[in-house]
């Protein structure tokens, strides 16, 4: 059987259908999210999507905001600055989100930034520590720390703590991440009476250290400080300890992966570094952030996962707060952020648009991370 359709049914069917899309838009809260879900970071998207989207489906579930749901939509960047700055003015232009989440990379979050804030659209980065982030506008807000903290909170670990009073470091050249920390750990340390031996270069995507190692290795250092990301952190580790050299190694948030064990294998044992939270932490919004993460996903939440929990968490109570949802009623209630309790701990949002909040120290043990101790300055 032939069937034939008039023109007037098939435009009325789609009259129909954008009547019904437009309703649906009206009953949704867009919000945009782009991360690294692929490329040579990608675990640290993926961890951050998953928190992200347990916080969104929680809201979702009991009802939404104001009678909404949040509508997440995801864009993956594929760990290329560039192609963040892509998909945010996507995001903002084309899908007409009032608020970005995202990204977790320094770098990342400098390329997309600045058309957030062009745009008048709030972005949360949830782990970007490089103090220029939020310097480019009052639209730019972060749940976590900044290098500025980190590093200085790195150096009195090392110095205090582990008693090295010499150290080296090994940064990544193309990283504003590494290069940030690398300023602000060096400062400190000097400042508390620790000797920097010598500062050696690589660049993201580098897979042969021995050259800088062998250099190193020269100084006899009590501690290196490596302020980079986990894939070429666990190539670094296993070159030291080929080399023999006995250091103890220490970092940022960056290392925050279940790749770094892979990647690393034995030779990152014993290791230290700086994240965000601990899943040891007695707080209980961190146990019931891990509790919920494990029923949801079947697995243990790293600190980006965790942080992703927050950002999303903050956005969601910014939501609450205002009496119409607008890009600029958000922005005003970001700002207003005080005391959150956090999977993280407890975030307030200072008046550069920063979270004022504690560092955890955890050290690489039996292939997990073992709670140290908190500190600040």
């Amino acid at each position: 059987m032939i069937l034939f359709v008039s023109v007037g049914a098939l435009f009325l069917g789609a009259g129909c259908t954008n009547k019904e899309s437009s309703k649906e838009a009206s009953n949704q809260i867009l919000i945009g999210q782009f991360g690294s879900l692929t490329g040579a970071e990608a675990t640290f998207g993926q961890s951050t999507d998953k928190g992200i989207r347990l916080a969104i489906d929680a809201v979702n579930a009991s009802g939404g905001i104001k009678g909404k749901k949040i509508k997440l939509i995801t864009e993956d960047n594929q760990g290329k600055p560039d192609e963040a700055a892509a998909v945010v003015k996507k995001l903002i232009t084309q899908d007409q989100v009032v608020a970005l989440l995202g990204e977790v990379a320094s770098n990342r979050s400098l390329a997309a930034a600045p058309i957030a804030q062009q745009f008048k659209i709030p972005m949360i980065s949830p782990s970007s520590t490089n103090p220029k982030v939020t310097e480019i506008g009052n639209y730019i807000f972060r749940v976590c720390f900044i290098d500025p903290f980190q590093g200085p909170v790195m150096a009195k670990f090392a110095f205090e703590d582990l008693k090295a009073k010499k150290v080296a470091i090994l940064k990544d050249l193309k990283s504003d991440y590494s290069l940030g920390l690398t300023e602000f750990f060096e400062k400190k340390y000097k400042e508390l009476g620790g000797a920097i031996t010598s500062t050696q270069n690589f660049q993201t995507g580098d897979t042969d250290f021995k050259a800088q190692l062998t250099a190193i290795r020269s100084e006899k250092p009590d501690a290196i400080f490596i302020p980079a990301y986990y894939t070429e952190v666990g190539l670094i580790a296993r070159q030291v300890r080929q080399l023999g050299i006995t250091a103890v190694l220490i970092g940022g948030d960056g290392w925050d992966s279940p790749k770094l064990f892979e990647i690393g294998g034995e030779a990152v044992e014993g290791a230290y570094y700086s994240n965000h939270y601990s899943t040891e932490s007695p707080n209980p919004a961190t146990q019931e952030f891990i509790k919920a993460y494990k029923e949801k996903f079947n697995e243990t939440p790293d600190g980006m996962a965790a942080s992703g929990y927050d950002a999303a968490g903050v956005l969601i109570e910014a939501l609450k707060r205002v009496e119409e949802i607008t890009p600029e009623n958000i922005r005003k209630a970001l700002a207003e952020t005080k005391q959150y309790p956090g999977a993280t701990g407890t975030i307030t949002i200072d008046e550069n648009r920063n979270a004022d909040k504690e560092a955890f120290i955890v050290q690489v043990k039996d292939k997990g991370l073992k709670f140290v101790r908190t500190l600040a300055l």
